[in-house]
């Protein structure tokens, strides 16, 4: 009879268990299945309310010529500002980068050398390691897709299976495809995929992990991948706030640093 109930009691825990794990957080049967329309529109509301955002972990950056990780804190103000810490070891700091929309310092607390001129798409990509623009890579910090150019589009394709709106939009210009995936409950984009008229994918975002700041699902792993340039980011946020009041930029260079104009 005792080990009768140990029996019993054991398989009464194991499928408890396995209830809870296979129960979404949200049934998809209480949540409001969204048109295309409100749905572009709310998942661009999403990203333009984020305002502000600061971040702290890990960033691991792989291609033809770079393959490391590093600890790293964020801080973007929108609409043009982003600053990157790089640390080592025992939080000892390695690099400083401010981009803003028109210019950039980046200070090598190593060699303790500052460089300092005018932003471009090279000294983004020299900075940040992967060939993505201004806008494009404030945007990927957040794991969040611009979504203007669709807005006031219908989408090729259209589809709710089961927790996941699937959606894609065909630029008539360029004939690029962009396809999304959203999670119905919390609106995270889960999955972004741009690919060319010839359907080879130039640029990938896979996002996860998602936690609410200011009612919007922001990603605590972050993967970019630029297709063309065999370059990947991969972002693990320890840490994450957005629209903090009085944020603002603790960036200054050292008295003695020496600093070359580029």
């Amino acid at each position: 009879m005792k080990l009768l109930l140990i029996l019993l009691f054991s398989t009464f825990i194991i499928s408890t268990f396995l209830l809870i794990g296979c129960i979404p957080s949200k049934p998809t049967e209480e949540v409001e299945i969204l048109s295309t329309e409100r749905l572009m529109t709310k998942l661009e509301a999403n990203r333009r309310r984020i305002k502000t955002f600061e971040g702290n972990g890990t960033i691991t950056i792989k291609s033809n010529e770079f393959n490391n990780s590093a600890s790293f804190r964020i801080v973007l103000v929108k609409p043009d500002s982003i600053y990157l810490t790089i640390m080592g070891p025992f939080g000892i700091e390695l690099a400083q980068a401010l981009v803003t929309s028109k210019e950039f310092v980046f200070y090598d607390a190593l060699q303790n050398t500052a460089y300092k001129g005018l932003q471009s798409s090279d000294i983004l990509r020299q900075i940040f390691k992967i060939d993505l623009s201004f806008g494009d890579i404030m945007d990927a910090f957040i794991g969040s897709v611009n979504l203007t150019n669709n807005l006031y589009k219908s989408p090729n394709n259209y589809q709710v299976i089961y927790d996941k709106y699937m959606l894609t939009y065909k630029d008539s210009a360029t004939e690029n495809i962009s396809e999304y995936e959203v999670d119905v409950r919390n609106l995270g984009i889960l999955h972004y995929l741009l690919k060319n008229s010839s359907g080879d994918d130039l640029l990938e975002g896979k996002y996860s992990n998602f936690e609410l700041l200011e009612t919007v699902a922001i990603p605590a792993k972050i993967e970019v991948m630029n297709r063309n340039q065999n370059e990947t980011v991969i972002i693990d946020y320890k840490a994450m706030t957005a629209n903090k009041k009085n944020i603002y930029i603790d960036f200054k260079l050292p008295d003695d640093a020496s600093i070359i104009k580029w």
